[in-house]
């Protein structure tokens, strides 16, 4: 692993466990330490969603802590992280970490990488929104979180699922200043490029 700090990856139970399994993959790909946190709720979507067990999720990374677990050292500021992304966010947890009553390590963590001003990605899987979820998410956005919703992009001409999932997740690590290796760039209508081999 790299000498650079590590990212914080958390899973919820929102659908969408997917994002948050590539994102692992692609930290480990590129050399960057992950620590994971899986809400309870998470677990139980992951069984739903995947053929993974919540063992097989932690080997993905390279530290992974309970849930419950208030004393990981995710939970300190002093811990040093290039930041969290959460992916997939539940509307549960952005409530959570908007008001800063947090219930668990997931939010906790979350809510040191604001109090730290480090970046904060929340991939928010709902739809539609009520006018609270949009009141948290500005909340969010005006305490420095980034909001990045799993929007497919069209433009790179994507032939599968996993080609959707691997841009978004690739727009995520750009976020952080990371290379996924998985985004094609834009280049105008004239400049199409190639697909991104992996």
């Amino acid at each position: 692993m790299s000498d650079r700090p590590g990212l914080v990856v958390g899973i919820t139970g929102a659908s969408g466990t997917i994002y948050g399994i590539r994102l692992l993959r692609m930290l480990r790909r590129i050399g960057v330490e992950s620590h994971l946190v899986v809400s309870h709720a998470g677990a139980v979507t992951l069984a739903c969603e995947t053929r993974l067990k919540l063992k097989d999720l932690h080997a993905l990374a390279d530290r992974a802590y309970r849930p419950e677990d208030i004393a990981a050292p995710i939970a300190s500021g002093s811990f040093p992280s290039l930041g969290m992304v959460i992916a997939p966010c539940s509307t549960r947890s952005a409530a959570e970490i908007a008001t800063g009553v947090t219930s668990g390590l997931l939010t906790r963590a979350a809510d040191v990488a604001l109090k730290e001003r480090r970046r904060l990605v929340l991939v928010l899987r709902e739809t539609p929104l009520h006018a609270v979820h949009l009141r948290n998410l500005l909340t969010l956005a005006e305490l420095g979180a980034v909001v990045a919703p799993p929007v497919p992009a069209f433009y790179n001409d994507p032939k599968s699922i996993d080609d959707l999932v691997d841009h978004t997740v690739g727009r995520v690590l750009d976020l952080f200043g990371l290379d996924g290796g998985t985004v094609r760039r834009w280049a105008g209508p004239r400049g199409r490029r190639g697909r991104v081999k992996n």
